[in-house]
């Protein structure tokens, strides 16, 4: 697996190197990829672009704080550790042992509360919003599972005939083969992402994608976690975390279609 690389910095800079990982240079490229589209469609329908790049820009914001947060959450049983520190340099490397790493879900509520707070405040029409991010979101995100593969997180449960990580991030995944639940989840999202670009495109289910996107994902995902590996996540009523998260969000886009529907029904009566 490739993890990274080093870039030599300055010597007159207190560290030596940085430290670029295959998720970051993956994400990079999502990045690159899917906002792009996402405009592209949305200048189409509206006219404007720069809204939506901004909306992105929250979005983005929301992500990185919302993705932090929930890996911090799954490691509520050492929050304990941050008031035992000795002096403030302990704290921080406890810190950020704890609220280091990332979630995919934590990210994605975070950038949907970011992104539609934004949007809600720019007064933009929020069907076309939706619409032109729901196959963003899956296009980056298959990218980004591309970057936990080289990176070896998130890794999948011993298999013979799977992938053997030498140099994962994470030394519990090394030295046994593991199915690549990172390339099936990648392949998942990728297929996803071309299936809400096609009804992007053809104007289908207008203002319905991310609800699309938000019933179809959480199923694969909950599928998928049977497969994965890093039970460090923690478990609850023998459900993984994302498992749980998954059902919440199918059952709370179900709930806010029928709700949304209802009020249409009653739309024209009230107009009356």
């Amino acid at each position: 697996m490739f993890p990274g690389f080093s870039i030599p910095l300055p010597d007159f800079l207190p560290v030596d190197n940085f430290f670029l990982s295959s998720y970051a240079l993956c994400a990079i490229a999502g990045i690159f990829t899917a906002c792009p589209l996402g405009i592209h469609y949305y200048k189409k329908r509206t006219g404007d672009d720069i809204s939506l790049i901004l909306v992105f820009l929250f979005g983005a914001i929301g992500v990185f704080i919302g993705m932090h947060i929930l890996y911090g959450i799954t490691n509520i049983g050492y929050w304990g550790r941050l008031f035992e520190a000795k002096n403030f340099e302990e704290f921080i490397r406890g810190f950020v042992r704890i609220f280091g790493g990332s979630v995919f879900y934590g990210g994605l509520i975070g950038g949907l509360i970011a992104g539609g707070i934004s949007a809600k405040r720019m007064k933009l029409p929020m069907k076309d919003v939706t619409d032109c991010c729901a196959p963003a979101i899956a296009i980056f995100h298959g990218f980004g599972r591309i970057g936990c593969f080289l990176g070896g997180c998130c890794y999948g449960v011993e298999w013979e005939h799977g992938v053997t990580f030498t140099n994962s991030l994470v030394e519990s995944a090394n030295g046994v083969p593991r199915v690549p639940v990172q390339l099936f989840e990648s392949g998942f999202e990728f297929a996803l992402g071309i299936a809400l670009w096609i009804m992007l495109s053809r104007k289908k289910l207008y203002g319905r994608l991310l609800c699309v996107y938000l019933l179809v994902y959480p199923v694969g995902r909950f599928i998928v976690e049977f497969w994965r590996g890093d039970e460090y996540r923690g478990f609850l009523f023998g459900l993984s975390t994302s498992q749980l998260i998954s059902i919440g969000f199918f059952v709370g886009t179900i709930i806010f279609l029928i709700v949304s529907l209802r009020k249409q029904k009653l739309q024209p009566q009230s107009n009356n």
